[in-house]
């Protein structure tokens, strides 16, 4: 799966489990570090848990596994990382505690909503 398609894919199962605040993060036009951060937040951390286990679990049963995954003991910042895409999932204060968003304030973002809504 390409990385446009994968970071699509993402967000619906980060919608499918009621996270929010979705925030779509085009790192490839100003690093080579990876093609795209999936920025999104949750209510809590059983939430946290909920929504980066349904990550893993749907894209491994398409046959894409997680390459590195981090946050689980703490459950206040998930990273999932799929290489050419990286998933972050917040509680709000720890998002807003480490601004992604500001700290890769040269890359074009763009504010995602559940078209479900």
């Amino acid at each position: 799966m390409n990385p446009e398609a994968l970071s699509r894919k993402i967000t619906s199962l980060i919608f499918e489990k009621k996270g929010f605040d979705v925030t779509l993060m085009e790192i490839y036009k100003v690093s080579t570090i990876t093609d795209y951060f999936i920025v999104c937040t949750a209510a809590s951390n059983t939430q946290v848990k909920a929504i980066a286990d349904h990550i893993d679990h749907e894209l491994r049963d398409e046959g894409i596994k997680v390459w590195h995954k981090e946050g689980y003991s703490t459950l206040s910042w998930v990273l999932l990382d799929y290489i050419d895409v990286v998933v972050h999932i917040f509680l709000p204060d720890t998002r807003s505690y480490y601004s992604l968003e500001k700290l890769w304030g040269d890359a074009p973002t763009t504010q995602l909503k559940d078209e479900l809504e």
